[in-house]
C-alpha cells in the first residue's frame, strides 16, 4: 500500500483509447496516397504529432484535469516513440537524444500550429504544414491537408472535453 505511493501513475484506459485513435487516424492511407505525406517513419511520427497537436490545442483551455490527461497522453506518445525507437535497433545512448529532438519538433509544430490558427491564418498554416510534413516543399496537395487540420480542429471543438478525457475523440476520415 504505502509503496503504491511512489510509484508514478501510469497511462489510463481513457488515455489509450485516445491515444491509439490518434494513431489509427494518422495511419490513414489518404495521407500518404493523396495529400503526399512521406509514407516513412519520419512521415508518420509527423501525422501522429499532427493529431497530437489538435488535441492537445482542444484540450488546453479545458480545466487541469484536461490538462492532466494531455500530459498523460503526451507521455505515453514518448513510451511509444521510445519503444519503436528500440525496435529499429537505436541504441540506449542514442535514444534520449532522439527522443529530444522529437519532442523539439513536436513543440515546434505545436506552437507553430496554435500561432496562425489562433489567428485564423490558413497561409500561414499551410506554411507550418509545408515546413513540418513537406521537408519545405509547397506540394498541390498542402492546401488540402491544411484544410483538413482546420476542419478538424473545428470538429474536436465542437467535442465535449469530458467526452474526450473519458477515452472517446472522433476524427472524421481525410478524404
Amino acid at each position: 500500500m504505502i509503496l503504491s505511493l511512489f510509484r508514478k501513475k501510469t497511462a489510463t484506459e481513457p488515455v489509450y483509447a485516445v491515444y491509439n485513435s490518434i494513431v489509427a487516424q494518422s495511419r490513414q492511407p489518404v495521407f500518404y496516397a493523396e495529400m503526399a505525406v512521406p509514407d516513412t517513419v519520419t512521415g508518420r511520427f509527423d501525422m501522429i504529432s499532427l493529431h497530437m497537436a489538435l488535441l492537445f490545442r482542444r484540450l488546453r483551455h479545458g480545466p487541469q484535469s484536461a490538462r492532466d490527461f494531455s500530459q498523460a497522453v503526451f507521455d505515453l506518445f514518448f513510451k511509444d516513440m521510445d519503444r519503436s525507437l528500440r525496435e529499429m535497433g537505436v541504441t540506449d545512448l542514442g535514444v534520449p537524444k532522439k527522443i529530444q529532438k522529437m519532442g523539439n519538433i513536436f513543440f515546434g509544430l505545436l506552437a507553430a500550429m496554435n500561432e496562425a490558427m489562433d489567428r485564423n491564418d490558413a497561409d500561414a498554416l499551410a506554411g507550418v504544414l509545408a515546413r513540418n510534413i513537406f521537408d519545405g516543399a509547397d506540394t498541390p496537395q498542402l492546401r488540402a491537408l491544411a484544410d483538413y487540420v482546420i476542419a478538424r480542429d473545428a470538429e474536436l471543438a465542437a467535442q465535449p472535453v469530458e467526452t474526450i478525457t473519458g477515452g472517446t475523440v472522433r476524427f472524421e476520415t481525410a478524404a
